[in-house]
């Protein structure tokens, strides 16, 4: 297991040098347009025009696509998201996170790291509209990742 660093800032602007991998959840019904990926998209247009070049049968749970947008920068588009919304099951509220989904995603993005001497970088992923809370995520990136990894929390500034 590499190191975890958690750090107050923007996971699009990656505070070390080397390799970089931006990573974060997807859905598998070809929407990108709320959350984090608001900030890749607007930094990188072409994370955004990328996913929707995904071709259907290729938009699974536990595909990742990879996007080059800098010389030292890759955005993995992690598909573990199961559509957008949750939903109830026996009185029970499901979210839209799928574990075995981002378990799957991070393994193909350790093996990414490892080959190209990555860091890998992410904001709390799976916490926002998937659903998820960190203390479920947490062990699935210590579980699957070896390399070191930053986790961002993003402070907007006050002006």
């Amino acid at each position: 297991m590499g190191k975890i660093t958690y750090l107050v800032g923007d996971a699009t602007l990656p505070q070390c040098t080397g390799n970089k991998i931006i990573v974060h959840v997807c859905n598998d019904v070809n929407l990108f347009g709320a959350g984090f990926v608001l900030a890749l998209s607007n930094k990188w247009p072409i994370t955004k025009k990328s996913f929707h070049e995904i071709k259907p049968e290729d938009r699974k749970l536990g595909n990742v696509q990879f996007v080059s947008v800098a010389p030292d920068i890759l955005v993995a588009n992690m598909i573990a998201q199961r559509h957008v919304k949750s939903f109830v099951v026996d009185g029970v509220i499901v979210p839209p996170i799928r574990y075995d989904a981002l378990r799957q995603c991070l393994q193909k993005v350790n093996v990414q790291a490892v080959s190209n001497g990555s860091t890998i970088h992410m904001p709390r992923i799976g916490c926002g509209l998937a659903g998820a809370t960190w203390d479920k995520i947490l062990p699935i990136i210590e579980e699957c990742l070896t390399v070191d990894v930053y986790v961002y929390d993003f402070k907007p500034q006050i002006k």
